[in-house]
């Protein structure tokens, strides 16, 4: 089972988060993008833009974090971050 955790944060506070599942058979990638395009509908965002150390740290450390510098429109907060929970074996 894939498991993705989003979470909105501003000012250090926890504003928002779900967990998205997916148990496709897909790559990684895939789930990865579809599991953001979900979270994106859920919290009425745009996509985010994957920059070299967003691509750099998801790879590391299986997380993240989209900053202002990611959307191509104002955001009502200070990051979105998503952590891998679980990949499939």
């Amino acid at each position: 089972m894939f498991r993705m955790w989003a979470k909105m944060w501003k000012d250090a506070k926890l504003l928002r988060d779900m967990v998205v599942e997916d148990s496709a058979e897909d790559n990684r990638t895939k789930k990865v993008f579809r599991a953001i395009e979900q979270v994106c509908r859920e919290f009425d965002l745009a996509k985010p833009i994957w920059l070299e150390n967003n691509i750099r740290d998801f790879r590391r450390r299986s997380k993240t974090r989209f900053s202002r510098d990611n959307f191509t429109e104002e955001i009502p907060f200070d990051y979105l971050e998503i952590v891998m929970l679980e990949e499939d074996s």
